[in-house]
């Protein structure tokens, strides 16, 4: 293996090194209580861009801590109901992306909604200190406050809400809802899958945010390098900093999936190594299978978005 990672006869096997707190999932059920207490308010604004066969929205909700969250949600015309959704989940410091890119699941008669990660690239709010997006350094955000303040916890929260309001639509089949997203929004796949386990399917590709400390390690995470260098130079911390994060680490979550996966994975992955995405796979005890791509790093890999758009559409 390039990049120091291990061989993948030991990948099959590893469990992660980042710690989960003792009180990890009291933590996680009294954010869903917070979650679920709020009224979204949500609104569905029509959108300039239309086309023929689907209706396009601004879908807007409150999440937690009364930040105002963006969707793009796009909806087929004429489909059966109830028929199937697809939730689309971006990368890091990035936005729901364009339209036209979700048409092809319309066009089977599926419902899209694709998040704007709060604070970050898209119209989503940050409601910590300033309106307006913060756009990075979100890993380490709260960290030095209580876990119930960490950004990262509201964005896992977005994610499970939004889910939560789609399968609620008349429209669309509370039972077959699917999810996916690379990088960051691998990662967000697997909370949202976890913190809403009645997703049907989820298909997370080269998921960040899993076994925290290994990119630590692997000195692959800037933020978290620089955080030690400016704020804990010793490492006095080190500890409960990575205790701390352990409440933000999709490998804690992954035991609650109950949808089936499909994940996707890049050997030579020098931003999210393989390992820390095995950490997350072999926790998850429902159906699963793993694409591997030996020679591609964390970038487009060819075949995937039809073997997960077969993987969605099919039975």
């Amino acid at each position: 293996m390039k990049h120091g990672d291990l061989p993948l006869e030991d990948l099959k096997k590893y469990m992660g090194c980042s710690p989960c707190p003792s009180d990890f999932d009291e933590f996680w059920d009294e954010a869903l209580l917070e979650m679920r207490s709020i009224n979204p308010c949500f609104e569905l604004i029509p959108s300039k861009f239309q086309v023929p066969f689907a209706e396009c929205f601004d879908l807007y909700f409150t999440g937690v801590r009364g930040a105002r969250i963006h969707a793009k949600y796009l909806k087929p015309k004429n489909a059966a109901e109830p028929h199937p959704a697809v939730l689309k989940f971006h990368g890091y410091a990035w936005n729901a992306g364009e339209w036209n890119d979700k048409l092809a699941y319309v066009a089977m008669g599926y419902s899209v909604a694709s998040l704007d990660c709060r604070g970050q690239g898209g119209k989503s709010e940050d409601t910590g200190g300033v309106k307006g997006p913060t756009l990075r350094g979100h890993v380490i955000r709260g960290l030095e406050d209580s876990p119930e303040n960490m950004i990262f916890r509201h964005i896992f929260l977005d994610t499970a809400q939004l889910a939560s309001i789609v399968m609620n639509f008349p429209e669309v089949d509370e039972r077959r809802v699917c999810a996916t997203g690379d990088s960051q929004g691998g990662g967000l796949t697997l909370a949202c899958a976890a913190l809403e386990p009645r997703i049907w399917k989820l298909a997370p590709v080269h998921p960040f945010l899993s076994d925290i400390k290994k990119y630590w390690e692997m000195d692959t995470l800037d933020e978290l390098k620089e955080y030690f260098r400016f704020f804990d130079p010793r490492h006095e911390k080190e500890e409960e900093v990575f205790l701390r994060l352990g409440y933000i680490d999709v490998q804690n979550l992954a035991k609650r999936i109950r949808g089936e996966v499909l994940m996707a994975t890049g050997m030579m992955d020098a931003v999210c190594p393989p390992s820390t995405q095995f950490a997350s796979f072999n926790k998850i005890t429902s159906p699963k299978k793993m694409l591997l791509y030996p020679d591609f790093g964390h970038e487009f890999y060819p075949d995937l978005f039809d073997s997960i758009f077969e993987f969605f559409t099919s039975k």
